[in-house]
């Protein structure tokens, strides 16, 4: 990030106290208005960009608190690179590698999936015949 941070959180129209559900619903709102099949290129290119930036740095709360502290860096006037240490952030655990079972289709041996017929006269779903629109009895 420069020195010329955007407000990502002015952009979404959100506080920066805002939770990830009225991120997420002020991103589709401006999706909504803003998306170029629904617009039909009336909206500013950069603009859909800048929204989509906003909502990728602000969706994930690691991106979101890295930006949080970088505005706040900027805002007391440290540089990106200033002599403060950056937090220790604790490293994300990686799992062992897991077998997949594989199973593997040679050509020849017949069609990929089956398709079978549906009889949806019976089962529980099955509504019971009528007569003029009145069950049996």
């Amino acid at each position: 990030m420069g020195n010329n941070l955007p407000d990502h959180y002015q952009i979404l129209g959100v506080p920066p106290t805002a939770t990830q559900r009225e991120i997420s619903s002020a991103y589709r709102k401006f999706m909504r208005t803003h998306h170029p099949d629904i617009d039909a290129g009336a909206t500013d290119r950069s603009e859909l960009l800048r929204i989509m930036q906003a909502f990728a740095v602000l969706r994930n709360p690691v991106t979101r608190a890295a930006y949080d502290q970088a505005v706040s860096r900027h805002q007391r006037g440290l540089g990106p690179h200033s002599a403060e240490p950056p937090p220790a952030q604790p490293r994300p655990r990686r799992s062992a590698p897991q077998d997949v079972p594989v199973r593997v289709l040679r050509r020849g041996s017949g069609p990929l999936f089956r398709v079978s017929p549906v009889r949806w006269e019976s089962g529980p779903w099955a509504v019971p015949n009528t007569d003029k629109g009145r069950p049996k009895k």
